[in-house]
């Protein structure tokens, strides 16, 4: 066991089939980069994947894309559809009364998944990033709730597997320390500016909350604003307020949710 990574040719080809379900189509130095991985790493991953069905190549262009064997390994999965079915009348009436886009998200492994979202009622969003689109846990308000809210012990060993896929970033670094987790909690929410993992890198800024279960954190909600619009000081002050209740009306209503289940 390296790091708290118990096998890291796995942590490693999960990287790699996680930033090609999210870029689409890339290529073998795209790949190799964009995990820093050695260039015969990343083919003999590739190569693999190839081998299991999970991805094919465009021969015309070089560049690897997942296929549709990808959605066999999610077949298994469904206790978040509740979620979903719950939250959607909530961030529909918060993006009403904010205009911005809203997004449930869950944390897997060392990212965020998007679960459901209403970018597509505002006009206030550059993109729209359907269920599935993942962000890395340090790229994104919603990761930093997810890691914030975390045992220290669980939040150590994650972020050594994200030393060892990205590096010892400044992100990563504050984490480290416990002041960074236990300022968010104590606030109720985070602001990150200007995300990198989007489709048009450091655009757009966002604040998000964890949405509670039993008193843990089940999901996060996130509010999403173009960075050029407002001041960090104005996007606390305008929707910190609205997304906690938000939010805290979402985890008002599992309990009651799952008991009727």
């Amino acid at each position: 066991m390296e790091k708290g990574v118990p096998i890291r040719t796995v942590s490693r080809s999960i990287a790699v089939l996680r930033l090609i379900n999210r870029q689409n189509a890339v290529t073998l130095m795209e790949i190799a980069r964009a995990t820093h991985l050695p260039y015969p790493t990343a083919y003999r991953i590739v190569q693999t994947l190839l081998h299991e069905g999970l991805l094919e190549c465009e021969t015309t262009r070089k560049r690897y894309r997942v296929t549709g064997k990808v959605r066999q390994l999610s077949e298994g999965y469904c206790d978040q559809d509740d979620l979903v079915t719950l939250a959607r009348p909530f961030i529909t009436a918060l993006t009403l009364r904010t205009q911005w886009p809203v997004t449930v998200s869950i944390g897997i492994g060392s990212a965020v998944m998007i679960r459901d979202s209403t970018y597509e009622m505002s006009a206030l969003s550059f993109n729209r990033y359907p269920p599935g689109y993942t962000l890395g846990l340090l790229d994104c308000a919603a990761g930093h709730v997810h890691l914030a809210c975390m045992a220290d012990d669980e939040r150590g060993q994650l972020l050594d597997v994200l030393a060892e896929q990205e590096g010892e970033t400044e992100a990563l670094r504050a984490f480290r320390m416990p002041q960074r987790s236990a300022d968010i909690r104590a606030m109720g929410f985070t602001l990150h500016e200007r995300s990198t993992c989007t489709a048009n890198p450091g655009k757009t800024s966002s604040l998000a909350a964890p949405i509670l279960l039993d008193g843990a954190e089940h999901a996060q909600l996130t509010l999403s604003y173009f960075s050029a619009e407002l001041q960090r000081e104005q996007a606390i002050e305008r929707y910190a307020e609205p997304l906690m209740a938000c939010a805290a009306e979402i985890s008002a209503a599992l309990p009651t949710l799952r008991r009727e289940g």
